[in-house]
């Protein structure tokens, strides 16, 4: 059924509705034309070339002056889809290269975080790894000096002949350290280079005659006087009362610390150095107070003094050193030690305070054996500080006094009462006090908090799980909560 036109030109009742509801692709006579334009426009997919439809478009519309212009915008309403659909997937490519560009420095940098941690405990485990075998070597060393000691006074007796013999072995210090760097280092120095560079430690000029008399002097007097005593201390004590009595060295260190380079003021170092005292005082009375015993206490407590002395000179005037310049200086020591502490063993034999019969008769062996082992000791002391822990140093010394105790037991040269015994433990706990951390007040209430934290978190956890498995229990069974008005 045909309808007739209407006055403003609007044919059909179809025409009018587009034209009030503003269809964009309207235009008169869009519902004449609309079912012939259906019948010649084929479909196809999205981005495929079609020309037999678009001509059949253009030759339907070509006609019409007016419908040309107008169904550009269908035309256009087609390509926008076909193209938006390709947009979205080229989108959809472009989010999911940009998701692969942004995951794959994530999964980069969680594998460099990986490797960091490995290498990080791997380092780890090889400084622990260290540290345990420079301890035994430092105990070791030193128990084996001072048992060397004790069986060269069986057949000769010269302490201060000794002390200067085994300083003089402080000259292969520094070439000890350059067959190191020859061997391990990548870019080698000549010997001469090395050596300037590691005389930094006594200034930016290097070593002068000058420095070397005003730097180098004090230090050797100190290291002298702290081995002669030591060795004075060997004739009148066991090596057990000996070396438990040098650990006593850290209280000292302490107290000249804190009074001459002002450093931080610790309430458990002043026990420990109470503990200390305690002990030196225990150990004089363990013989009740013997004159020897009395002397042998004495000897050793002015080693540790010396000792501690010459450590905090060393920090005021020379700070911190690394290997090298600490191989250079103990070097220096010994080169000092043969050039103007020589003429004492001299005069001590003509005097015949020190006096053997001839060179050929002077054992040797043991005191060559001596000297090695007190250049290991000072060596590893240094090497271990570069290598691992600086604390395991300490606690290396400190089983030197076990070490002693079961040597002496052996050879059935001192017998332990309760007294001496409780003396030494004193001291190595003193000892042990001094190695703790200027922070640990700090360090364990961290430690303890940390601890109520994990504990409070499993006691939560504990609760939900408990809560989560009632829950299930009673689902399980159909029990249901019926809420009372």
């Amino acid at each position: 059924m045909d309808v007739k036109a209407a006055p403003n030109g609007v044919a059909t009742i179809e025409d009018r509705i587009l034209r009030i509801t503003g269809y964009y692709g309207y235009y008169p006579g869009y519902s004449s034309q609309k079912s012939t334009s259906r019948s010649s426009v084929t479909r196809c997919k999205p981005g495929a070339n079609c020309p037999s439809s678009h001509s059949g478009i253009s030759r339907q519309l070509s006609p019409l002056s007016v419908t040309e212009d107008s169904s550009a915008p269908i035309l256009e309403l087609q390509s926008r889809g076909s193209s938006g659909v390709c947009g979205r997937r080229v989108e959809r490519q472009n989010r999911s290269g940009d998701d692969s560009t942004q995951t794959h420095p994530e999964n980069s940098s969680q594998e460099n975080r990986i490797k960091a941690r490995c290498l990080s405990c791997t380092s780890m485990v090889l400084k622990a790894v260290w540290g345990l075998l420079i301890i035994l070597s430092v105990s070791s060393s030193w128990v084996g000096t001072t048992q060397i000691v004790k069986i060269t006074y069986k057949n000769f007796y010269c302490p201060f002949f000794m002390t200067w013999f085994s300083t003089n072995w402080n000259i292969m210090f520094f070439p000890v350290y350059y067959s190191g760097h020859l061997a391990t280092a990548q870019e080698k120095q000549s010997p001469m280079k090395k050596f300037r560079e590691c005389s930094r430690i006594f200034g930016e000029d290097g070593l002068t005659l000058k420095l070397f008399l005003k730097r180098t002097a004090p230090f050797s007097i100190l290291w002298t006087l702290t081995n002669y005593l030591y060795l004075l201390a060997l004739k009148k004590l066991t090596a057990t009362d000996v070396s438990a009595l040098f650990c006593c060295n850290k209280a000292f260190v302490f107290l000249l610390s804190w009074i001459v380079l002002k450093d931080r003021f610790m309430g458990v170092r002043i026990v420990a150095t109470i503990m200390a005292i305690t002990g030196i005082v225990m150990m004089a009375y363990a013989d009740n107070f013997h004159a020897d015993s009395i002397i042998g206490v004495a000897f050793a407590v002015g080693s540790a003094s010396t000792s501690a002395l010459y450590k905090v000179l060393f920090k005021m005037f020379l700070g911190s050193a690394n290997f090298g310049e600490g191989a250079h200086f103990v070097s220096t020591l010994g080169f000092f030690n043969l050039v103007f502490i020589s003429f004492t063993p001299v005069v001590l034999y003509f005097t015949k305070v020190e006096h053997w019969a001839s060179f050929a008769a002077l054992p040797w062996g043991c005191l060559c054996g001596m000297a090695g082992m007190w250049l290991v000791f000072n060596i590893l002391v240094n090497v271990g500080v570069v290598l691992t822990y600086p604390i395991l140093i300490s606690i290396g010394t400190l089983l030197s006094v076990p070490g002693n105790a079961a040597v002496d037991l052996l050879k059935q040269e001192v017998i332990f009462n309760v007294v001496r015994l409780a003396a030494t433990i004193i001291i190595c706990i003193g000892f042990l006090l001094m190695l703790l951390p200027e922070e640990w007040d700090e360090i364990t209430l961290r430690f303890i908090n940390s601890l109520k934290e994990k504990k409070s978190e499993e006691h939560v956890d504990d609760i939900t799980d408990s809560s989560v498995h009632l829950r299930s229990r009673s689902r399980v069974n159909g029990a249901v909560s019926i809420p009372l008005a």
